[in-house]
């Protein structure tokens, strides 16, 4: 399983209007570099927290772990007896 395409060109598409396109319509004023430099890094945040999230599902690190008695009552319960082949 790998990334596909179209999520990842949508959110980069979406967080890079927020970083970069949305910095360049800001209105003038004493506070213009603060607002923008709060848009270009709630953009970069957002995509990169995005992205680590993205990618942990591609491969997880960890799984379910059951005890062996845990493993048979499931078996049991779903009809598939473990052991009787």
């Amino acid at each position: 399983m790998g990334a596909a395409f179209f999520p990842l060109l949508v959110f980069t598409a979406l967080w890079g209007t927020v970083g970069i396109g949305l910095p360049l319509m800001t209105p003038k004023g004493p506070n213009q570099n603060l607002i923008r430099c709060i848009l270009m890094i709630t953009g970069a945040t957002c995509w990169l927290f995005w992205l680590c999230c993205y990618m942990a599902q591609m491969n997880p690190l960890i799984g379910p772990k059951l005890n062996q008695h845990t493993i048979y009552m499931i078996a049991r319960e779903w009809g598939n007896e473990l052991g009787k082949d």
